[in-house]
């Protein structure tokens, strides 16, 4: 399988260098701003972007950052802070691993404001594991067993093509560990996750509504990526790691 760098295009050396991370923090705090005014993140996103003539990928990435701070609140509040150990965890498969595979590419991955991890490769219907994927899911594989789940479900969009492919990359790389596992292809997973405990993901529409949810990924990346990009637009910093593998503080 040839190498592919999920989630990255060669604007993103300067969209998310050194000297433009200064201005997106500016707009972050700004859509913030907003947010917590009332505005809609749309609208918001518009009108500062707009003002700060930021390209599309800079708009997407603070629109998947930023959260009013009742949001970031709330999320919280329903966070699982005191580990796996037991829990059946209901994850998002194509959040979760596309994330992971972003990160293992040394593409950026965004650490948000309500302390998610995202990314910005779209989906749009098609997917293809590529050389990344098989080492994300024992990535999945080898934390969890540590951790001691009580058993992990994997919930994957049929819709999206290759989903049956991965279906069966996962059952079969995750075979090899002690938890049960299980994995579905399904229409509607959101609409599913927004209805059970201990939910893997980093959809904030799902966080606003599953009852409570498992920082994953960001446990995950803590262990250490070699070459991370994190882009941490509070602290104006790339995060752009090469050397040693990177870590989320």
């Amino acid at each position: 399988m040839k190498q592919t760098k999920r989630g990255y295009t060669p604007e993103d050396e300067k969209d998310f260098g050194k000297e433009a991370l200064v201005t997106l923090s500016r707009a972050g705090s700004d859509i913030c701003y907003l947010l917590n005014q009332g505005y809609r993140i749309e609208g918001a996103a518009t009108f500062v972007c707009d003002h700060y003539r930021l390209s599309k990928r800079q708009r997407i990435a603070l629109i998947r950052w930023a959260a009013s701070d009742e949001a970031i609140r709330n999320r919280k509040a329903r966070e699982l802070a005191d580990g796996c150990e037991g829990r059946t965890l209901h994850v998002d498969g194509f959040n979760t691993i596309i994330t992971l595979e972003v990160a293992l590419s040394g593409s950026p991955v965004i650490l948000c404001k309500d302390g998610c991890l995202r990314d910005l490769a779209g989906l749009r219907g098609t997917y293809h594991p590529i050389d990344k994927t098989i080492e994300a899911v024992n990535k999945i594989g080898s934390f969890l067993e540590k951790e001691k789940a009580g058993k992990v479900i994997f919930y994957l969009d049929a819709p999206v093509s290759n989903s049956g492919r991965l279906k069966i990359l996962i059952q079969e790389e995750l075979a090899k560990y002690s938890f049960p596992i299980e994995a579905y292809c399904i229409n509607g997973v959101d609409g599913i996750l927004k209805n059970q405990e201990c939910v893997v993901t980093a959809d904030s529409a799902v966080l606003d509504r599953a009852n409570s949810y498992f920082n994953l990924n960001r446990y995950l990346i803590s262990d250490g990526v070699p070459g991370l990009w994190l882009v941490d637009f509070l602290d104006g910093n790339p995060g752009k790691v090469q050397q040693e593998g990177g870590t989320v503080r």
